[in-house]
């Protein structure tokens, strides 16, 4: 057989030999702007050269602060064909982390669209390395400022560079090197770097165009809400341009009515984002045509079966649940339910099966285990569907180590396993179901309670909108669940009712000793329920006495 390296080249050749006349769409405040891969492509290649005229040194990071566009696909692809490193700055991160990851990261240059200039502008004197930042106007009426490099960064426009620049072409030869380098939301300490290769992306890739994984080819129409500014939009850019499928780009509006309408009249095929996005499109579907669409992926948090039922009357499709982190570049299961199994279920058993997050993916390889000090043997549990245990991965997509970061070693097992930092069950048919994060499940009495279960339970009370479950310090239990509930507009229900609502459906002894009202479960950068948040919130607070 023939020794070829598995490098991203490959996947622009593919677009622009094969797909040169397929669409490409952006959602920009002046209307959208349409493309095709052909141009696409064009561009691409003069963008490698950019980088060059730039002096790029021959591997270094090439950062960009944007939202999902055209152009930002062009870079995706620009910077790892030249042997560069594209490093994605997640644009939501608090200013003291993107200076942290800049600096860490060793960023050369920042492409950043007009819109976010305010937010990028003011942290400029704090980033060490970078010496050019390339503004891509997105019609935003911010203004662009000046600078000739001869204090701070030098200030380019993007077009102007692109139209000077020649084509160059595209050519990596070790499939080990780096392509590109995304950072950990950060919820803890600093944000960790996580390197992705050229091979370890060109599989995902594969992986997510196999009908157990995304199933994307050629004719989907894929809307990426999932952020290309984090955990590379759960791998959908990569694979549309492998196959040659449309993308529908959203741009800075990721308001429901705006995506609501790109799914309708862009016919959509492939819709993903986190559970919240998907709660606040839910009601703007309603009267609308969504025939085109065959599959609603979600995951970054785990899906209310509530929320995926709702999606199944509304659109005859329930939501496809997956499952990932950063450091697995992402998917690494999804929740496709295989022929032979659906058959033996009846549509209540289907609707729970929807509530895992599936096996898992093809090359990918899944363990629960008890923790373990470092140097003791790893304790597999069995796959009963009722041992809980932390879910361990490991498979040639899955990160090895952090990028010159001391606190490796704690988040990988001796034999190189990532500790993902959920506990899961996992049935024989290998589905996986998340119970928690380890650091987010309650302990009472020397029992875990499941705050995700807990969490699930609640939304599927008709008034209720959002919920969040925390462990609160006891005297007796070591902690007890308070639940934090957010009512529909214009809906209302009590404590009682929603206790009331829990019996019968989770053990008498999970019942929350209490239920706080409030008007929004704080999120994470990444759209997440931030745990932290409203620990720090609710600390202090004292529970009933007779709860």
């Amino acid at each position: 057989m023939q020794d070829a390296p598995l490098t991203l080249p490959h996947f622009v050749r593919r677009a622009e030999t094969l797909f040169a006349d397929k669409e490409l769409v952006t959602a920009t405040p002046a209307g959208r702007e349409r493309t095709d891969y052909g141009t696409w492509a064009d561009r691409t290649h003069r963008l490698g050269g950019v980088l060059d005229e730039l002096g790029i040194s021959e591997d270094g990071r090439v950062a960009t602060f944007g939202w999902n566009t055209a152009r930002h696909l062009e870079l995706y692809f620009a910077a790892p064909c030249t042997g560069r490193v594209l490093h994605t700055l997640n644009i939501r991160l608090f200013p003291e982390q993107l200076t942290y990851i800049a600096n860490h990261a060793e960023d050369e240059v920042i492409f950043v669209d007009r819109s976010l200039l305010g937010l990028l502008m003011p942290l400029l004197p704090t980033f060490e390395t970078v010496r050019h930042l390339v503004v891509m106007d997105d019609g935003a009426p911010n203004e662009i400022p000046s600078n000739d490099g001869s204090d701070g960064p030098r200030i380019h426009d993007y077009e102007d560079l692109l139209a000077a620049a020649d084509p160059v072409a595209f050519q990596v030869d070790d499939e080990r090197r780096a392509a590109s380098m995304c950072y950990t939301s950060g919820t803890t300490g600093n944000p960790k770097g996580v390197v992705y290769s050229h091979r370890s992306t060109f599989l995902h890739t594969l992986g997510a165009m196999t009908a157990g994984g995304l199933g994307v080819h050629e004719p989907d129409r894929i809307l990426p809400v999932v952020p290309m500014f984090h955990a590379n939009a759960w791998g959908l850019a990569h694979a549309a341009v492998a196959a040659g499928a449309t993308l529908v780009m959203p741009g800075p509006d990721l308001s429901p009515p705006s995506l609501a309408a790109l799914i309708e009249e862009e016919k959509v095929t492939v819709a993903a984002g986190v559970p919240t996005i998907w709660m606040g499109v839910l009601p703007e579907l309603k009267g609308r045509d969504t025939s085109a669409l065959r599959a609603i992926p979600c995951g970054g948090s785990a899906v209310p079966r509530a929320l995926s039922e709702a999606y199944r009357e509304q659109t005859g499709l329930p939501i496809l649940q997956a499952w990932g982190m950063t450091e697995t570049s992402p998917i690494a299961s999804v929740a496709t339910i295989k022929s032979t199994l659906d058959a033996e279920l009846d549509d209540d058993g289907r609707a729970d099966l929807r509530t895992t997050v599936g096996q898992p993916s093809v090359c990918v390889t899944a363990r629960i285990a008890r923790p373990s000090a470092p140097g003791s043997p790893i304790e597999e549990l069995p796959w009963d569907g009722e041992s809980s245990g932390e879910l361990q991965v490991s498979g040639p997509w899955i990160a090895s180590e952090y990028y010159d970061d001391e606190r490796s070693p704690e988040s990988f097992t001796d034999d190189g396993w990532l500790k993902t930092g959920d506990v899961a069950v996992i049935d024989g048919h290998g589905y996986i179901r998340l119970v928690d994060r380890t650091k987010d499940v309650i302990k009472s009495g020397g029992e875990w309670i499941s705050s995700v279960d807990l969490e699930n339970e609640l939304m599927g009370h008709p008034a209720v909108a959002e919920a969040a479950v925390i462990g609160i310090p006891h005297e007796k239990w070591a902690e007890r669940p308070l639940a934090c509930v957010v009512l529909k507009e214009g809906e209302s229900a009590t404590k009682e009712d929603l206790l009331a609502y829990l019996e019968g459906r989770v053990a008498k002894w999970w019942l929350p000793d209490d239920i706080a009202f409030i008007d929004e479960v704080p999120k994470t950068s990444v759209g997440k329920f931030s745990k932290k948040d409203l620990r720090s919130k609710f600390e202090g607070y004292s529970l009933p006495t007779d709860g």
